[in-house]
């Protein structure tokens, strides 16, 4: 396997482990945390060991899943979880946060569940899979790709790994768990069948199913134990075959390690009495920003000053590009200014749409068309832009088209460590120029007096614009001949990310049809069933009450009707959230009523509503924008509005879909890129 796969942890069989294999260990105020430091141990060991970009830390949901539904009595002989246990789960999750780590927890499933799920999106996408745990059921799970790891006894299972230890391959495992049962699940096995005949028999006969076919044909008691439970075979390999095939809450590109945030994991560490693990931080000397670098700033208000920028532009190979504007949205935002740079320490601020009570006269549109048009359509000269998809959305709608877009540092550092920051221009500065930066608040203020940029004082808004267009020029000259060291990482700029920009540009440009009356009818529809939801619910709980309210929730459910308290928030109230009302429906019909009006508020909030609301006035469509660079694999993500998380495997979320629409003599198709 590869030094670094996807690391997939079963959270839950680690923390019991390690409760078990721990003396008691308490925190200054008394709390216990031997659990904590046992699990907190094997995760820092496995880091260091394989240095993981993708993982996940899967832990079993509360309450019962749907192998409860199909054989009642399974896992009923379990006592419930120790007190000193379950008090341990909240500060370790917000351990495993601090440290980067991201956690899945799926109601109604358990964590086998989801990590072979996981393992199968892992294989489909051709990555390698490590999945850490003792925890023999898993061993189903092992093929080429797919490994086992028991880090307590430092055991690693390929697929012969498995047939040599417990006599059966991986695909037989499942056979060979239904014969044996498992007591300590309370599965059904065959009474007195233990693990070396049941794999004698998969060896001899196969499989199970063969094995039930023949079974006259095994002799002595052990043959008369199999016929006599042959009913209940089929009912124990329901139960311990693993569900691959869930609908995750969370897509596998998005499972990638974050960076530690020092100050929590610090801060975590001195409640926990972890001393030892605080003292091992070893925090790098951030480096200070320094306040700025004093910029030549150039000022074009006219003609002869424009005259001279459009020199200094042709007689360059390269500049730096970048706009200022009324407003983020691109479809929307009127062009206020340009800035240009094509070396370090100088910046020319060219305004062209300022607007303030005394405001120099400045050059029109049309003039600056007229003489730098040639210069940005021109793709011989290169263009260097922050996030330059924005930019030329802006330019092209004001007449002013770019060709040759052939640098953008958001995606240069992106492609370089995609985690290493955030990759905005400030947080670039900060972290690759050891730069402080003006930010728009020093120059546009804050809050609901904050001014657009048309309206702020050319003696503000020249230097603020013209350090934009410096700095990129800078970072470019940074990160450039970086990623020009790594011959790979150069290839996936300039062959994926560089050539994506004007392909998503022109999507987005584009936008996409909805049929906005069947949405508002809808959005009507799904508000009359919300009211007779919210009737429903103030009868069950003796009046009325705010649906959408945490703190009346709980006085009704946990207070009034007197239901159980399944789980407590951080600040020790009872949880209303998701899962818990969930478990809570199989006890009250008010707790599925809550779920089922939260639902189709979310589905009127989300879409039903701000969908017609997002159409443009002047296309009729709506435009969403799509983010190169935000989650850390390359997985692309949809915002302002959201299309790429559209429900589907729900009446209403069809229904929501079905306003997608083509217009008259075209048709939708729907392509899988990943797939492609």
């Amino acid at each position: 396997m590869s030094v670094a796969p996807f690391i997939v942890i079963d959270g839950s069989s680690w923390l019991y482990r390690a409760f078990h294999a721990l003396p008691r260990l308490t925190a200054p105020n008394g709390d216990p945390t031997g659990a904590i430091y046992g699990m907190g141990n094997m995760l820092r060991r496995l880091l260091k060991d394989f240095d993981p970009q993708r993982i996940a830390v899967v832990f079993d949901p509360p309450g019962k899943t749907f192998r409860h539904q199909r054989y009642p009595a399974y896992k009923a002989q379990r006592p419930p979880i120790p007190e000193e246990l379950a008090a341990q789960f909240e500060p370790l999750c917000r351990l495993i946060d601090s440290m980067g780590l991201p956690r899945l927890q799926m109601s109604g499933f358990e964590a086998d569940d989801v990590i072979a799920t996981l393992s199968e999106q892992a294989a489909a996408q051709g990555l390698e899979t490590l999945i850490v745990s003792g925890d023999k059921d898993l061993a189903q799970l092992v093929r080429p790709g797919v490994e086992l790891l028991d880090t307590m006894k430092d055991v690693r299972l390929d697929e012969a790994g498995v047939a040599e230890k417990y006599g059966v391959a991986p695909r037989h495992i499942v056979d060979w768990l239904s014969l044996m049962g498992d007591k300590s699940d309370n599965v059904p096995g065959l009474p007195g069948i233990g693990p070396k005949t049941a794999a004698k028999w998969i060896r001899e006969f196969g499989d199970l199913d063969t094995l039930i076919l023949r079974a006259d044909e095994v002799p002595g008691k052990a043959g008369e134990t199999l016929r006599a439970h042959l009913d209940q075979l089929p009912l124990a390999r329901e139960l311990v075959i693993v569900r691959r095939d869930l609908d995750l809450p969370v897509a596998l590109d998005e499972l990638v390690r974050g960076v530690q945030d020092q100050e929590s994991f610090s801060a975590i560490c001195t409640e926990l009495g972890f001393k030892r693990w605080r003292e091992e931080i070893q925090l790098e000397p951030a480096a200070t920003p320094t306040e700025g670098i004093r910029l030549a700033v150039r000022v074009v208000l006219a003609a002869a000053d424009l005259a001279e920028l459009k020199v200094v532009l042709e007689s360059t190979d390269c500049f730096a590009l970048d706009t200022e504007t009324t407003d983020l949205d691109p479809q929307q935002a009127d062009l206020v200014g340009l800035s240009f740079s094509t070396r370090a320490g100088e910046g020319w601020y060219l305004p062209v749409g300022h607007s303030y009570l005394g405001v120099p006269d400045q050059l029109t549109l049309e003039v600056v068309i007229r003489e730098l048009g040639g210069i940005l359509a021109n793709s011989a000269i290169a263009k260097v832009g922050q996030h330059c998809k924005y930019d030329d959305h802006i330019l092209r709608r004001h007449g002013l088209p770019v060709r040759g877009w052939t640098f953008d540092t958001m995606l240069e550092s992106y492609v370089l460590n995609a985690t290493a920051t955030r990759h905005d221009m400030d947080s670039l500065a900060a972290f690759y120029l050891q730069r402080g930066t003006i930010k728009f608040e020093d120059v546009a203020g804050k809050g609901r007096k904050q001014l657009t940029f048309d309206q702020i004082d050319l003696a503000q808004a020249a230097p603020y614009a013209a350090e934009d267009a410096e700095v990129t020029l800078a970072l470019h000259r940074h990160l450039w001949p970086r990623l020009q060291a790594d011959t790979a990482l150069q290839k996936v700029y300039e062959e994926i990310e560089q050539p994506l920009i004007g392909v998503l540009a022109r999507i987005e440009c584009r936008g996409v049809l909805i049929d906005s009356q069947q949405l508002h009818a809808a959005s009507t529809e799904f508000a009359s069933r919300m009211e007779d939801l919210a009737r429903q619910a103030h009868e069950l709980a003796g009046g009325e009450f705010n649906l959408n309210s945490p703190v009346q929730l709980k006085e009704i459910l946990f207070e009034r009707l007197e239901l159980p308290v399944l789980r407590k928030t951080p600040k020790g109230q009872p949880s209303t959230a998701e899962d818990v009302l969930q478990e809570l429906a199989d006890k009250h019909e008010l707790p599925q009523l809550i779920l089922d009006w939260r639902g189709l508020a979310k589905l009127r909030s989300t879409y039903t509503e701000r969908l017609p609301a997002s159409v443009n006035s002047q296309t009729g469509r709506v435009h969403t924008s799509y983010h190169q660079a935000v989650a850390a694999t390359g997985r692309l993500s949809s915002a302002d509005p959201n299309l790429q998380n559209i429900p589907v495997r729900s009446v209403e979320g069809r229904r929501i879909r079905q306003a997608f629409i083509a217009p008259p003599g075209r048709v939708l198709i729907s392509l899988d890129y990943s797939q492609i």
